[in-house]
């Protein structure tokens, strides 16, 4: 899950809007354009000739924020830690994606650091340039109304995606994986859900309780997120590890009735993953409306989306699909969005995978002629890339119809191809060997060529590359 941020004539492409059966309406892009934001800005800060991209020089080993969010509005306070190392030689100015953040009080290892944002990103102009290698540690004030990515519900609040809007990070940067450790500071009765593992709630001043989640390995900061509120709770033990379910929409569902398949979809995908629930839990957050979104350690699940499934029991598709994104996309990353069907494809394939183990192969094959379709439609108008292709899509669902759909219809020919026993090898080293990194086309094409003793690449050039040059492998 990844967004650009472009000119308005530009669309925005918001991953987590995961592709649906066809039985379930496209949520529409989000197109917004951020006014240009004079924050912290210092006199005699004047605004630089070259536009520095966000990331360039430096990579986040770790984020340290405490929040107070305000669970009416929405509002937020709190202070931020970046922790960051060089990677140029002479770093005289760090960029992070824009937001409507106001940022104050800003030091680099405790020396005042001048700050200005725009809509082309947070710029701190350091008072020393830092080396190549070189640590530093960032620090400054934030407060203000995030203009996306947080979402009231009843009593209480949810993040999705934009995790920077509500702090200072680099959104569009999947393969810059760090560290997160978030207090969030609430008022009493409040349940909250973050990334990572959390420690026992600790009364603070007054009537709030500090809440600390900490990561236990690096993670993309579009995966970052929390939610709060009044939620109900309710937990379940599975192979893979506890499953917790949270009710956030405000309509006393039936949490045990709506997630009951959820345990052996979770024992499913570790089994083929070779691997069980990263930190051994994962928790699925209901909401209203039609969410259907991935984070590092939780879901969020849409109310509506799965009462669309009632009548089909065979469904669960949004269950399903952002429950694989723990190993596909959160766990195991793309380490550019030039390699998102790494995420996307492998999810969406094996949703139709556990629907041929759990109602047999008639299942598989509706999942399949599907994706099918989607393809067809976009061809259709013109339009058939390769799965990694580099240029720009005409539209969100041209994008998703080649992640997505195609990139699930290649595992499942690659699956043929090389039969089970090699595909599934080949899938659960290449798990294994790329957990808590960052991957390639090249990574997943290596490990199936080990397992199966044969050189694919005719068929990789046919589908994943087509005329383009093949990257390295990514070896993280």
């Amino acid at each position: 899950m990844k967004v650009i941020l472009k000119p308005a004539v530009d669309e925005t492409f918001q991953p987590g809007l995961d592709s649906k059966p066809e039985s379930v309406t496209t949520k529409p892009m989000i197109r917004m354009v951020l006014p240009p934001l004079l924050l912290g800005m210092a006199a005699g800060a004047q605004a630089q000739s070259t536009v520095i991209a966000p990331g360039e020089g430096f990579e986040v080993e770790r984020y340290t924020v405490a929040l107070r969010p305000n669970l009416a509005t929405t509002a937020l306070s709190g202070t931020e830690t970046i922790a960051l190392r060089g990677t140029s030689d002479r770093v005289t100015r760090l960029a992070f994606t824009a937001n409507a953040l106001r940022i104050s009080e800003a030091t680099l290892d405790a020396a005042p650091v001048q700050v200005s944002s725009d809509k082309d990103g947070i710029v701190f102009a350091l008072p020393r340039a830092l080396r190549r290698g070189e640590r530093g540690t960032l620090r400054f004030r934030i407060d203000g109304t995030p203009a996306r990515g947080v979402t009231a519900v009843a009593g209480g609040l949810y993040t999705s995606y934009f995790a920077c809007d509500w702090m200072v990070c680099l959104q569009d940067a999947p393969g810059d994986k760090a560290h997160l450790l978030l207090d969030l500071f609430l008022p009493t009765g409040v349940n909250s859900v973050g990334v990572g593992r959390a420690t026992a709630p600790t009364a603070v001043t007054g009537s709030l309780v500090r809440h600390r989640w900490r990561s236990t390995r690096p993670y993309s900061p579009y995966l970052y997120a929390f939610a709060a509120g009044p939620f109900v709770r309710l937990a379940v033990r599975a192979a893979p590890g506890e499953l917790a379910f949270f009710d956030g929409s405000g309509t006393d569902a039936g949490l045990a009735e709506l997630f009951a398949r959820s345990p052996a979809m979770a024992t499913f995908f570790a089994s083929k993953a070779g691997m069980p629930l990263p930190d051994r839990r994962y928790s699925q957050l209901l909401v209203p409306g039609r969410e259907a979104q991935e984070t590092a350690s939780f879901s969020l699940i849409g109310k509506a989306e799965l009462d669309l499934e009632q009548d089909d029991p065979s469904s669960a598709w949004i269950i399903a699909h952002e429950m694989a994104h723990q190993w596909w996309g959160s766990l195991v990353t793309c380490a550019t969005w030039q390699d998102f069907w790494l995420n996307e494809g492998i999810a969406t394939f094996m949703v139709a995978a556990w629907k041929q183990q759990e109602f047999g192969e008639a299942a598989y094959v509706r999942e399949l002629d599907a994706a099918r379709r989607r393809v067809e439609r976009v061809r259709q108008i013109g339009f058939d890339k390769p799965l990694a292709w580099r240029g720009k899509y005409p539209s969100l669902g041209a994008r998703r119809a080649v992640q997505y759909s195609k990139g699930a219809l290649f595992l499942a020919h690659l699956r043929e191809t090389i039969g089970d026993t090699a595909f599934w090898t080949g899938l659960r080293a290449f798990t294994r060997k790329h957990a808590g990194g960052t991957v390639s086309s090249a990574d997943f094409q290596s490990a199936m060529q080990q397992a199966s003793g044969r050189d694919l690449s005719s068929v990789f050039n046919e589908w994943v590359y087509g005329d383009q040059p093949v990257s390295t492998a990514n070896g993280s």
